[in-house]
């Protein structure tokens, strides 16, 4: 369960990145609204998973995955290039944001949430 909240949490940091880039300095009314709400529901999916998860890994997942969102998202909707270069890069943190969930089970199957040897 900590692990679906945490990929919840990812995708509304996507969707409050892409309604600040949106807001004009947090002028524009709807995408200003959106932008809080997202924020404050990820950063609430992200304290209740770092509970669970080690918060090195919970916090490089997070990131990880909204950033490669809110990236995909910028080039479906046009705001963005798409090349080569980019959909690569997008793969590679997507792959190492599934690696560090691989390698770090051990720690969420024995309970232990960071400090030494926690990730």
């Amino acid at each position: 369960m900590p692990s679906a909240i945490l990929l919840a949490s990812a995708v509304l940091e996507a969707v409050w990145a892409t309604a600040l880039g949106r807001s004009d300095g947090l002028s524009e009314p709807v995408p200003t609204v959106v932008f809080f709400a997202a924020l404050t529901g990820s950063m609430i999916g992200l304290g209740l998973a770092a509970k669970h998860l080690p918060i090195g890994t919970a916090y490089a997942v997070w990131v990880g995955v909204g950033a490669a969102l809110t990236v995909a998202y910028a080039m479906a909707t046009g705001a963005e290039d798409v090349s080569v270069g980019k959909v690569v890069f997008l793969a590679g943190v997507i792959g190492a944001v599934i690696g560090l969930k691989l390698v770090s089970n051990g720690s969420e199957a024995s309970g232990t949430r960071g400090g030494a040897g926690g990730a």
